[in-house]
């Protein structure tokens, strides 16, 4: 199972979340479809989010044990 951490990076890097949508080109409800795990991230826009928030694209989601 994953759990997403895009919401706690996206903090972390002072940027508001209606930049960080508009720079990926998507609304900010699917924004917060992706930081609670309702719906994951497509790869294209996974590395874009990771380039714009400086991590790497694993640092994105984390494994958690069911």
């Amino acid at each position: 199972m994953l759990r997403s951490r895009i919401e706690e990076l996206i903090k972390e890097s002072g940027y508001k979340k209606a930049f960080i949508a508009d720079k990926l080109g998507i609304t900010y409800k699917q924004l917060r479809n992706y930081e609670t795990g309702r719906s994951l991230i497509p790869f294209d826009k996974a590395y874009e989010l990771a380039d714009l928030l400086s991590v790497g694209i694993d640092e994105l989601y984390e494994r958690k044990e069911e």
